[in-house]
């Protein structure tokens, strides 16, 4: 293991993914493996309950970044001394406000992707797992609580998150940056050449949404085709 990512879903970490794999830590882990085989989410439920070691899950992989592995953190950073650890940032309510618009929306918001998320947790068993798996997390966090949450406790809870990750980890070891910082520190923190092509940015966001919608909407017209190719039952 090389990089270790500390920073918290919300902080371009789908970005920093592609970025780390363009340097040469490759593969690194992201949310995004879990949810390409949601039968993941079970092993990593596993490893939230103390059950299963994440470098188990994780091995083979040369950095990982955004939850699941950020969740571990201390673990991995304990199991691997000589990986080099990145904590993400960015603006407290601004991670608030797109932590409102995303995550905690699909727990608590009278909205779009919440509702297909429910449907598919109905229809699609893996799916219920993933959301077990996240619900799972963020209750352990301490980062949101429930649906009264307010954008001041999100970003409090931010800021309070991110000392944390500073007074843990040595600061050799250490490197406080976000995505809009571009190639030049994260590439001196790892010592490699900075490469000629801009900085990735992925509109994280606006994926997510279309994540959830298209999964929902495929699941639930896969459910609905098997319902109808089931032979009828004759009383």
């Amino acid at each position: 293991m090389q990089v270790i990512g500390a920073g918290l879903p919300r902080t371009a970490t789908l970005s920093q993914k592609i970025a780390l794999e363009m340097l040469g830590v490759t593969p690194c882990y992201h949310m995004v493996n879990v949810l390409a085989e949601l039968d993941q989410a079970k092993r990593w439920r596993a490893a939230v309950f103390g059950e299963l070691s994440p470098s188990e899950i994780l091995d083979g992989f040369e950095g990982t970044v955004d939850w699941p592995g950020s969740f571990f953190y201390k673990e991995l950073s304990d199991l691997y001394p000589d990986a080099k650890v990145l904590l993400s940032t960015r603006e407290p309510e601004a991670w608030a406000r797109s932590m409102r618009e995303t995550i905690w929306g699909l727990f608590y918001d009278d909205i779009l992707i919440r509702h297909l998320s429910d449907a598919r947790s109905v229809v699609d068993a893996p799916w219920k797992g993933y959301m077990q798996l996240m619900e799972s997390m963020w209750e352990r966090s301490g980062l949101i609580e429930g649906p009264s949450t307010s954008l001041e406790f999100m970003a409090t809870s931010f800021e309070r998150y991110c000392e944390e990750v500073k007074a843990y980890v040595p600061a050799d070891r250490l490197l406080v940056w976000s995505a809009s910082d571009g190639w030049e520190p994260l590439c001196e923190f790892l010592g490699v050449e900075v490469p000629d092509t801009p900085f990735p940015r992925v509109n994280d966001g606006k994926m997510f949404a279309e994540r959830i919608i298209d999964g929902a909407l495929l699941a639930i017209e896969q459910y609905r085709t098997q319902q109808a190719d089931e032979p009828a039952v004759v009383a």
